[in-house]
């Protein structure tokens, strides 16, 4: 019977291919089991790959209403923020204006109207806040601030009051124009009269935010501000009763738009809780796809450690063979 040999060059070159093929499987064990994937995603989905592009799609989508959620987030507490900074200053200011005003006597002591001058610098600048570039309380107008400079609104008020004598007549004047949309909104609010578009947090979700610097809480914290800031202007011609009078007066009215300005801010809250929320649901769904496409993508690691040993001990037979086949000689055989 004959029998059929490979040479030596035949045998050399199976030995090296499989030394070759078994050096790729250890280098490709080894990276699975350090990185605890597979490294042959298509043989792993059979060529089936519309499954894992549309998880990886989802993914990224969330990852960029992740980001839209951050923004509004930012947006909405930078909003809340500047709210409570026109908020306290305005309360204090109405506290002090109570003090001053001082009752029959007049003006019991200090300067409350460069004082309140002062306090409406704080709140206009508070409501001219942006982010980013982006104006807070101006509408679509994100461009520019939504105020104008607190002297030029002190100068307009001013020459609207002009003339009136009695703190009531001022004070119902001061109404009629911060009510009056060729008033107030036409000379002293720059922003937009369009809401800010709706964020955009989720395929199915929209957040609506409506808080502008001429809504009517925040425009009577400004005319009480602004009028106790003109109360001593030579040009109203009040007299130190007159002006205690309407130092009180100014007082109350930002003492009692207090509760004007806290269900502003709540609606704020509201929108930030509703951001919270949706930010929760999206990062919840973000968990469970990217679990689905782990469990696609990840290798076994006690398989993978088994094979990764097997491998190594199928190489180092091979090698245990080539060195028993490289002292091989005819001495040795006869």
């Amino acid at each position: 019977m004959s029998s059929v040999s490979l040479g030596d060059l035949s045998q050399s070159f199976l030995m090296q291919r499989r030394s070759v093929a078994l050096r790729q499987d250890l280098s490709r064990l080894t990276d699975e089991l350090s990185s605890g994937k597979v490294s042959d995603v298509r043989e792993v989905l059979s060529g089936n790959h519309s499954y894992l592009s549309e998880l990886e799609r989802s993914l990224e989508v969330l990852d960029a209403y992740s980001v839209a959620n951050a923004e509004a987030a930012y947006f909405t507490g930078a909003m809340q923020a500047s709210l409570d900074r026109v908020q306290s200053t305005a309360g204090g200011l109405g506290i002090d204006l109570i003090l001053a005003g001082g009752g029959p006597v007049g003006v019991v002591a200090g300067n409350p109207s460069g004082n309140a001058a002062t306090k409406l610098d704080t709140i206009i600048s508070s409501l001219n806040d942006d982010i980013a570039g982006r104006s807070l309380f101006a509408g679509t107008s994100t461009d520019r601030p939504p105020l104008i400079g607190g002297e030029d609104v002190m100068a307009a008020l001013a020459a609207e009051v002009a003339g009136l004598t009695t703190p009531e007549d001022i004070i119902a004047a001061a109404k009629t124009w911060f009510s009056d949309p060729a008033g107030f909104d036409a000379v002293a609010y720059t922003g937009s009269t369009i809401a800010l578009a709706p964020f955009v947090l989720s395929e199915t979700e929209r957040v609506s935010l409506d808080v502008r610097a001429n809504d009517d809480a925040i425009k009577d914290t400004i005319m009480y501000t602004t009028l106790a800031a003109i109360a001593d202007d030579p040009a109203l011609g009040l007299d130190v009763p007159q002006q205690s009078e309407l130092y009180g007066l100014t007082g109350l009215g930002l003492q009692s738009n207090q509760d004007q300005i806290t269900s502003l801010r709540s609606r704020i809250g509201f929108t930030e809780a509703r951001i919270e929320t949706i930010a929760a649901r999206n990062q919840a769904e973000e968990t469970s796809i990217e679990f689905a496409r782990n469990a696609l993508l990840l290798a076994d690691p006690f398989e993978t450690a088994t094979e990764l040993e097997n491998v190594h001990f199928q190489l180092q037979s091979l090698y245990a063979v080539s060195v028993r086949s490289s002292q091989l000689s005819l001495v040795n055989f006869l």
